[in-house]
């Protein structure tokens, strides 16, 4: 057995533990997880203008 091959079962050792782990703490894909909610968009009412502010007299600078 030369070191390639020990390496090779060493590397598939360490892949197949590794997987294991994985698939162990958190599953693959969609599966186990919760279905998304369909995004519902809800349109809300314009909002009524308020009432302009009283206007009072205009005061202007005048120069010199």
């Amino acid at each position: 057995m030369n070191s390639q091959s020990v390496a090779g079962l060493l590397g598939a050792i360490v892949a197949s533990i590794v997987m294991v782990v994985a698939i162990a703490y958190g599953p693959i894909g969609q599966y186990g997880k919760p279905a998304k909610p369909a995004n519902v968009q809800q349109t809300a009412p314009a909002p009524v203008p308020a009432a302009p502010a009283p206007r009072g007299p205009v005061i202007r600078e005048v120069p010199n």
